[in-house]
C-alpha cells in the first residue's frame, strides 16, 4: 500500500496558488485552470481528507508584533531518558514565545525557535524558564542575525 498521496497536474496546480496566497478563491483557481469552482472544492476536500493541507492559518510577523530577536536552541537534557525528555518538553512548551520545538538526533535532546522581544527578553527566557528546568543539563543558543527565506517544500 502506497501511502503518499499521488498528486495529478490540477492538484499540483492547485496548490502552488493556495501556498502563493491562501486566500485565492478556488473560483479564481478555477478560472485559472480552466475548470468548475466545484471541482476545486472536491480537489481541495480530498488533499485536505489526504492531509497534504493541514489546517489553514494566517502568518504573523513577529517584528512588527515587537519580536526582533529569534533564536535556536540547541538542549542537552541530563540524564536523557525518553521519560526525562518528555517531561522537558512539556515544560519548554507552556513557554509561549518557543515556536518550535524539535526532537533532534546529535549532541542535544530539543533544539528550538524562540521569538524574543530583545536580547534582554531572550537572555531571561534562557535563564529564567529554560536554564531553570532541573532536567536541562546544558543550552546553546545560536542568534539569528537575519532569515534568508522561508518556504514551503517544493510541489513537484
Amino acid at each position: 500500500m502506497n501511502m503518499y498521496y499521488q498528486l495529478d497536474r490540477l492538484d499540483k496546480k492547485i496548490l502552488e496558488f493556495l501556498t502563493n496566497d491562501a486566500r485565492t478563491s478556488f473560483l479564481e483557481i478555477a478560472r485559472q485552470c480552466k475548470v468548475s469552482g466545484a471541482l476545486i472544492h472536491q480537489r481541495v476536500d480530498k488533499l485536505r481528507e489526504a492531509g497534504i493541507i493541514e489546517g489553514s492559518t494566517f502568518i504573523l510577523s513577529p517584528k512588527r508584533m515587537g519580536y526582533l530577536s529569534t533564536a535556536f536552541v540547541g538542549i542537552k537534557v541530563g540524564l536523557a531518558s525518553a521519560h526525562t525528555q518528555q517531561e522537558v518538553f512539556e515544560k519548554i512548551s507552556q513557554i509561549p514565545e518557543v515556536v518550535e520545538c524539535h526532537h533532534i538526533t546529535g549532541q542535544y535532546s530539543l533544539f528550538l525557535k524562540i521569538y524574543a522581544k530583545d536580547n534582554e527578553h531572550l537572555k531571561n527566557l534562557l535563564v529564567e524558564h529554560i536554564q531553570s528546568i532541573p532536567e536541562v543539563a546544558s543550552t546553546e543558543t545560536f542568534i539569528s542575525l537575519q532569515e534568508g527565506f522561508d518556504r514551503q517544500i517544493p510541489i513537484d
